[in-house]
């Protein structure tokens, strides 16, 4: 990329940063339903199942996450570390598209595990001991289904690197943990990773304007795709790559570029 036109679009990008990274962007976007917690455990296990549940309609996303957190009572962590059978028969009839009740009760049973001996669920994404996010997503996906019995089903709703995924979800579930620039979207609670290891969050939205701009070469939307884009814009800015996913998804989703 020329100096110049790297100049042209690093303005370009960074005016549409600032115009969608605003409190205005949360009430139609899945991490409107983190917001409504204040717990950092509640905060990341609510926008955990918000980041699974991301594919398709949002204000549908939006809808069945909030389901899913009236049904642990508004307290997600004390529900998966505390809950009885009782509490896990109320959730038998939770459905998101492909996400049935076989998944949601192993999703809690590792929620409960990993929260009985961890704090936070930033551990889970760390315990690897390395800053390679290709790594670190490859080693929490095994994490995730180490438990015994863990229902093969349920293996496609945590993507992995190895399997060539963008991870998409997944690596926007950790922008919203990880980035933190004030002004109330992202929310910045995990430390141990740096907002310049996160890769963007990659789909046919974003990937449409990424090579409408030049961003992106590669044809299949996948973890090599997400790499790709997520160099050009560490040429944009080092530190804080992944802020520019604003300027992607509202040119694509807003704006229709």
């Amino acid at each position: 990329m020329k100096a110049s036109s790297a100049d042209s679009l690093k303005n370009f990008f960074d005016g549409k940063v600032e115009q969608y990274n605003q409190p205005s962007f949360i009430k139609e976007d899945p991490i409107c339903v983190p917001h409504r917690f204040s717990k950092k455990q509640d905060i990341e296990i609510a926008g955990f199942f918000a980041s699974i549940f991301a594919w398709g309609n949002r204000t549908t996303i939006i809808q069945k996450s909030l389901e899913l957190m009236a049904l642990m009572n508004h307290q997600p962590h004390q529900f998966c570390l505390q809950h009885t059978d009782k509490d896990l028969r109320q959730l038998l009839h939770f459905k998101h598209r492909t996400f049935n009740a076989t998944d949601l009760l192993y999703f809690v049973a590792f929620l409960k595990f990993h929260y009985s001996e961890h704090d936070s669920l930033e551990e889970a994404f760390t315990l690897s001991g390395t800053n390679d996010m290709e790594i670190r997503l490859t080693h929490f996906h095994n994490y995730f289904f180490s438990l015994p019995d863990a229902p093969p089903r349920t293996r496609k709703h945590i993507a992995t690197p190895y399997k060539n995924s963008s991870c998409k979800r997944l690596n926007m579930f950790l922008r919203w943990m990880v980035r933190n620039d004030k002004t109330g979207v992202d929310f910045g609670i995990w430390k141990k990773i740096k907002p310049s290891e996160l890769i963007c969050p990659i789909d046919e939205h974003v990937a449409r304007v990424a090579k409408r701009f030049q961003l992106l070469d590669r044809k299949q939307m996948d973890w090599q795709a997400a790499l790709e884009l997520t160099a050009y814009l560490r040429e944009l800015d080092a530190d804080d790559p992944v802020k520019y996913d604003f300027a992607l998804f509202g040119l694509g989703v807003i704006e229709k570029y």
